[in-house]
């Protein structure tokens, strides 16, 4: 049950309405008492008033009991509603039809917001869509004279010339991370799922990663043998497994080797497993839970002083994105693997 489900199971109780009717109830009972005093004075009987004032009373409580019944049928349906739907305004389509006045006019109210959110909701995701368009064309004029610069620095030659081509690499995958946080936070699906191989993948992202790899004096294994598909989008792995190895590369790794295995095949939990494992500095015991997090650079981070805190929070979100199992296991001063689990079940990457 969600929060304001349980919050309103803990305040739409018979214990509660009967507190929010004590007015009610107070003047009932006055009324009962001086039904009874009346029918003393006009000389009925004691029996007589007894009677008359518990039937008084009764349709009091009858009339109550009525109403409570009305309202916690109503609520009730509304709690589980509120548990099961996925969004506001689904939550406002479904709510039953109350059968008395105070619901009929919160039902209208919660329409009316759901209905004003919506449009709310509609200009922000235009509004981000625009911003999002334009930081993609910005990369991509950004990326024409980057690609210009490393054409320059190919025929220039020498010592000065590739450490600018060193800055001038750091700096395109820079805007490359730029361009799929873009992507990634896009509510249209920008990928397509096919079978791919995952072994090409791998030896792609280290390719694009290169020059950083051998600044950094990190050797890329890939021990997957050629043919090893699996579903998922080859762009965006190719992009996840570069990020992996740079940030391998980037806390000491001399060694990055890429593994996969099959786990459970032939059975509706069947994945392929892809490992990819470093012999860097390893992390942090305190900071391992919150290596996925956005900005978190961690204490690792805060020595290097160059860490953005993308890198992983980008796997984490396109590995969601993806429908792809992620995980972590990392020792401080052993190294680290990252583990990606793409799931053999088409129907679970929809």
């Amino acid at each position: 049950m969600s929060l304001v489900a349980q919050e309103q199971a803990d305040t739409f109780s018979l214990g509660a309405f009967l507190r929010d009717k004590a007015a009610s109830l107070i003047v009932g009972a006055v009324c009962a008492l001086g039904v009874f005093w009346m029918c003393l004075v006009l000389g009925v009987g004691t029996d007589a008033a007894v009677a008359v004032s518990v039937f008084v009373a009764l349709c009091l409580l009858l009339a109550l009991g009525i109403e409570y019944a009305r309202r916690a049928r109503f609520w009730r349906a509304t709690e589980e509603l509120a548990a099961a739907a996925q969004s506001a305004a689904e939550l406002s389509e479904l709510l039953p039809d109350p059968s008395f006045l105070e619901g009929r006019l919160a039902a209208d109210l919660a329409n009316d917001i759901s209905t004003r959110a919506g449009s709310e909701l509609a200009r922000a995701q235009t509004d981000a869509d625009g911003y999002r368009e334009y930081v993609e064309l910005w990369i991509h004029e950004a990326k024409t004279p980057i690609a210009a610069a490393k054409l320059i620095l190919e025929r220039m030659g020498g010592e000065e010339a590739d450490v600018l081509a060193r800055e001038v690499e750091r700096m395109d995958a820079q805007v490359d991370q730029a361009l799929y946080y873009a992507r990634s936070t896009a509510l249209q699906k920008d990928y397509t799922i096919r079978r791919m191989d995952v072994a090409a993948a791998a030896r792609e992202a280290c390719k694009r990663q290169a020059r950083f790899l051998i600044e950094k004096q990190a050797i890329p294994h890939v021990d997957i043998p050629d043919g090893t598909e699996v579903l998922s989008d080859e762009p965006w792995i190719v992009f996840i497994l570069g990020q992996v190895a740079a940030n391998a590369a980037q806390y000491g790794a001399h060694a990055i080797t890429f593994t996969a295995r099959v786990e459970a095949p032939d059975t509706p939990h069947g994945r392929t497993i892809v490992e990819v494992k470093d012999d860097g500095a390893g992390i942090s015991e305190a900071d391992l839970p919150r290596v996925f997090d956005r900005g978190f650079t961690g204490s690792n981070g805060r020595r290097s002083g160059s860490a953005t805190g993308m890198g992983l929070y980008l796997v984490s979100l396109m590995c969601s994105r993806l429908g792809l199992g992620l995980s972590i296991a990392s020792e401080e001063g052993v190294g680290t693997r990252i583990i990606l689990a793409f799931p053999h079940d088409r129907d679970r990457l929809a």
